[in-house]
This record gives structure tokens, sequence and C-alpha cells, in this order.
């Protein structure tokens, strides 16, 4: 008789240990309950159902780990991977091998290979078996199902973008064998239909709210499906999906079909923009505005901070309450003091490392508030910023007794660097930069409350070597951090998590109207001005007057592109739009440049050095894909390796 293990929590990462496809595509269960008792009652039902949440990708976890597998899911390790951050960790942690280029086939770390085909084949297991269930209603086991078969197509989605196309398992159970050595991938099309034709049928089914939203927040509902479809059509019409050189007359599977498709369909991107204009049509959701503030500035900042602070706002359309997780549990922590430590400054909290970091490129992209303009238009060959003269940006000098917008009318003035004067609203939502006052006054008693933050060598909170806990960029990321939490004594609150918010979906329909045969750049505009519109600034056309939006496509794809970095900083995209774009090789081919930190007084730290972060970024055409690694290889002995693998 088949057993299985019930997991009672919801979104928590199951634990099962994987070491062959058998394990992940085969019913394999603990002896405990049978699928005759799992399904004989509804307690045991919504257990099973929780059990496939579990599976979903860990995104608010940005550092991969070496000894637990779990955070191989952890797919908000997609934020150091990219050119948006610079960790400051420089030993032991197994993102810098992605981006030193030293990975390969045998490299086990944030190989979520075998974790999603398990979820996979639970999710199919849940869908042939919850009918049973005599206690759940007709109608609540048509809504389970539909939830069942959504997670399992996001399953395949996580694959996707990670490996590309895969080996498309379907409906058939375990019991209809199917010999490894006769595995081998299904084309990038063959993916993608399956995947949107589930999600299709999933939103027929889901409801448009959750009704207990206290004991059920973060369950499926229609507008998250709908978002998911938005979002995989997006990266499906990009070029890298869509008929990319890299990929011509190159990996046929045994069946002689390529696997990426040979030419362009330029018709992606129209179906692209109407997966994204079906979720904003829907009306259920706006973008987050504080309304409780009546200065427009601290209006725009604290409207973007709410999108993370204030869980269930009008512009989550899926989000979650990451409680626990294995690897935090066992030592008796949690997500938010997990992330919450890394973004502290080492010796001003406690627990603070120092360690979630922005990178140089990240803070230079923010826009001027007054102009609207993007202020540094490129790098130079010695790696310094070109910048617009018309945007009002200065890069030099400094300011007296400027107040930050947020702090400043509080705790007082500052010397800030002229660099970091002016920006919009998101900036100062989201870094936290050398000498500026803490976020608030829960520090350490014999530092006296509030207090400026210096990160030079001689500084309060210093740098002393490249492997010690200190920002090695100058900067600290602040987004995440709630200043009414007191952090220097462990009290960390509670983290919320977005999966998709309206932000992402009006971006995603600006980039695509504006890429579709039938170009529709005033849509575009509409959509990317109302979120420029919430950060305090001005529309794209007033801001960049000489320039014809309306029949200057390559202009604007680079507005709708800068801005997608910087609106959805830090929340994972930044590395699969470089790739989805195919201008990885030339964003995330660099040696990063930082502040000065080694220097001895606050002026000199603000130089830019090649001198302390010492690892150049490393991005192949062959790292477009992660290798499959060699313990699938090895099992799937007919299967085809990515191109450059």
């Amino acid at each position: 008789m088949n057993k299985i293990k019930l997991l009672g929590l919801a979104l928590v990462t199951a634990a099962a240990s994987l070491s062959s496809c058998s394990d992940y595509l085969e019913v394999k269960l603990d002896d405990q309950l049978s699928l005759d008792e799992v399904f004989s009652k509804r307690t045991t039902t919504l257990q099973y159902l929780r059990h496939i949440y579990s599976f979903l990708p860990y995104e608010c976890q940005f550092q991969m780990e070496n000894a637990v597998w779990e955070y191989r899911d952890a797919d908000g390790a997609a934020v150091p991977l990219s050119d948006e951050a610079h960790f400051s960790w420089t030993m032991w942690v197994p993102h810098l091998n992605f981006t030193t280029g030293d990975f390969g086939p045998t490299t086990k770390n944030w190989n979520n290979w075998p974790s999603m085909y398990t979820g996979i084949e639970q999710a199919g297991i849940f869908m042939e078996n919850v009918g049973r269930c005599p206690e759940f209603t007709d109608e609540e086991k048509r809504v389970a199902i539909a939830e069942a078969r959504f997670l399992r197509a996001y399953c395949y989605f996580q694959l996707f973008r990670r490996f590309g196309p895969v080996f498309i398992w379907g409906d058939r159970r375990s019991e209809q064998t199917i010999p490894p050595s006769s595995i081998d991938r299904n084309t990038v099309d063959e993916n993608l239909d399956f995947m949107i034709s589930e999600i299709d049928r999933a939103i027929e089914d889901l409801p448009l709210t959750i009704d207990n939203g206290i004991q059920f927040d973060g369950r499926i509902t229609k507008g998250a499906a709908m978002a998911a479809k938005s979002r995989i059509l997006l990266y499906a019409a990009s070029p890298l999906y869509n008929g990319c050189d890299l990929y011509k007359g190159k990996l046929m599977n045994k069946d002689g079909k390529y696997l990426f498709p040979q030419t362009p369909d330029p018709e992606k991107w129209t179906k692209a923009a109407a997966a994204a204009k079906a979720v904003i049509d829907l009306g259920m959701y706006s973008l987050n505005v504080d309304n409780s503030e009546t200065d427009p500035f601290l209006k725009a900042i604290k409207s973007y901070q709410g999108v993370q602070f204030n869980a269930w706002n009008s512009e989550i359309i899926w989000g979650y309450w990451p409680r626990s997780c294995p690897y935090s549990a066992s030592v008796g922590l949690y997500p938010a003091y997990m992330n919450g430590a890394r973004y502290c400054p080492t010796n001003i909290i406690a627990q603070g490392c120092s360690g979630y970091c922005p990178s140089l490129k990240l803070v230079d992209s923010y826009p001027m508030a007054e102009t609207g303009r993007y202020p540094v238009t490129g790098y130079d060959s010695n790696g310094d910023p070109i910048v617009d003269p018309q945007s009002g940006y200065v890069a030099s000098g400094f300011t007296n007794d400027w107040e930050h917008p947020i702090e400043g009318p509080k705790f007082g003035g500052v010397r800030a660097h002229n660099s970091v004067i002016g920006r919009d609203a998101r900036f100062y939502a989201s870094v936290f930069c050398n000498g500026f006052y803490w976020v608030n006054e829960f520090t350490k008693p014999e530092i006296g409350g509030k207090v400026i933050v210096t990160f030079h060598k001689t500084g309060n909170s210093p740098y002393t070597n490249l492997t010690a806990d200190n920002t090695k960029v100058g900067y600290l990321w602040r987004r995440f951090l709630k200043p009414d939490q007191d952090y220097q004594n462990n009290q960390w609150g509670e983290f919320f998590w977005f999966y998709y918010r309206l932000a992402e979906i009006y971006l995603n329909y600006a980039e695509a109207c504006n890429e579709k045969p039938s170009r529709e750049p005033a849509e575009s505009l509409k959509y990317i001005n109302l979120i420029r519109e919430r950060a305090g600034l001005n529309k794209l056309e007033e801001a960049y007057p000489e320039i014809n939006f309306l029949s200057d496509q390559e202009a604007l794809r680079q507005m709708i592109r800068k801005e997608r970095m910087i609106e959805l900083a830090f929340e994972g995209h930044r590395y699969y739009d470089c790739r989805r774009w195919m201008i990885a090789e030339k964003e995330m081919n660099y040696m990063p440049k930082t502040l000065n930190v080694a220097a001895t007084t606050f002026d000199a730290s603000w130089e830019r050095t090649y001198n302390i972060w010492n690892r150049a970024m490393v991005f192949e055409p062959k790292n477009y894909f992660m290798p499959i690694n060699q313990e699938q290889l090895n099992e799937m002995v007919n299967i085809t390796q990515n191109y450059g693998w």
C-alpha cells in the first residue's frame, strides 16, 4: 500500500531526498497514510494541497546555501547573480561561482530540477485523487484541481526559465513507466503550449477572490494565474526564446526537432500584450498609494515602500507569508531575521552584517526627481559614469546640512555627496547611503540612538578586509526594512513577499505594446507613465522632449528596460530580464567598481575604485541557460544538454 508523509504547514519546502529520476517521476510515498486515508477526510486533503504549495520557489531568500538542498529553490538568488547587486561576501557563498563563471554540470547549487519534478508529480497525484474526498463539495474539488493544475504549470515555468525547454510529463501517472533512456526535452513551443493550456484551464475554475483570507491568503486566484500567464508569454516573445541566432541549427532532440524556434514569431508579442491587458482589465488591482501623506515627495516614497510593508495591499496580485523555512526553523530564526540582519549595518545593529548591497550600476540608474531623466547613460573605458548633462545630476562634491526626505525632518541634516541628492522617491525608499542617518533610533545605547552611519575604514560601520561582514560597495539596501522595527533588540517582525504585483503587469504590457507588429507606443507610454507618476516623476515625453517615442521604438525600448530595473529592483527580475533580452553578455560581463570604503576619511570614501571588489562578473553565451546537472544526465542518458555545456 502506497503511503505519504503530509506536511501540515503551508508554504514550507518539502525535504525529500532525491537521487534518481525514479524519485521524482514516480510515486514514492512514505509509510504513514495511504492515498485512501488521505483523501477520505477534508483535513488531510487540504494538507496534501498545502504540500503542493510547498514546492513554490522561495523568492525572498536571496542567498543560496551550500548545505541545505531546499535552497536550490531559493529563486531570490537571481538577485546577486545579476548586475543589480553586489553582496558583501567574497567567500563561501555559492552565487559567486555563478557570477564568476566557475560552475558547470556537476555544480549542485541552484539545481531545482529534482524538486520541481517532485512538485509536478505530486500535483498530478492530487488532481487524480481529490475527487474521492467525500467532505469536499463539487465546487471545492473543481477549485482544488485548478489550484494543483496551476501549481504544476508553475513548476514547469521555474524549470523553463532556468534550463530552457524541459521534458513534459503531462497527465501520465507513474504506473505508466517511461524508461529514463527514452526521455528527452520537448521543444520551447511544446513547453509553452502545455503551460499556457494548463493555466487557461485553471483560470476557468479559479475564484477571483479568497473567501477566508485569514486562513487561505496565498492560495491561487484567477488574477494570480492570469498574471503568471502574462509573465510566461512575455518570456516566450522575448529574443532568447523566440528565434534567436544563438540557437539556430543547434540543440535538436532525439525526435529530430530543434528545441528552440529557428525563426522569430513577432505575433508572440501580441499574445503577451493581450495577456497583460487581461489582468489590467479585471479592474481588481491598483498601484499602491499612501494617501496619509500630504507632502507629494514623501507620499511617493511611502507609496512605494507600502508595496512591501502593507501586506495584501491593492497592488498585490499574489503573495505569501514566508514565516518559516527548514533552514531558518532549524536554528530558531525566521525569514524576517534572515533577510533583515543582512540589510543592517555591521557595528550599528547587533546582528547586522552589511550583506545585501545594491551595485553602483543600480544606484546610478535612479532618475532625477526634478527632470525625470535617468542621470547615467553609460560608462566610459575606465568604468566611470557618462552623465546626461540635462538630467541635473552632480557627480562630485558635497552639500552640508542636507536633509533626507524620510529621516531628515526628525533627525537633522547630514554631509551628503551630491550624487545622492535630488534622486527619485524610489531611490530614498530603497538605497541606504554612506553618511546617512540610520533608519530608526533603535541602536546601541552607547551610540546614542540616532546615528549617522559611515562605511569607510575609520567609520563606525567600517570596512576592515575583503572577507569580513561589511559593505564592499558603500551602500546598503533598505527597501525591505521597516523603520518601526527594533532590529537592535531582535524584533524583526513578520516578512511579506509577493510573487506578482500590478506594476510588473503594467511594465509587461508596456514592453509588449512597444514590440508587437501593430506597435502601440501610446499604450506603452500610458502605463510606464502611471508607474513614474506614483514615483513623483513627470511623463517620459516631458522628461525627454527631444525624443519622439511614438516613432522611435528603440528609445522607448531602452526606457522600458531602465524602468524595469528600477521599479522591480531586488525582486528577482533583472537576471532573467537580461537573459531573455539577450543583453547579459554586455550587462553582466565587467569588473565592478565600488566606492572606496578602504579610505580613511569620509570624503575620500566617495571615490570610485576597482581596488575593493576583486572579482570580475563573467557571462558567456552558454550561460543564457543553466546546464542540466550531471545527476540528471546520468539518469536520462539521451537527454539533450544545453548549448555550450
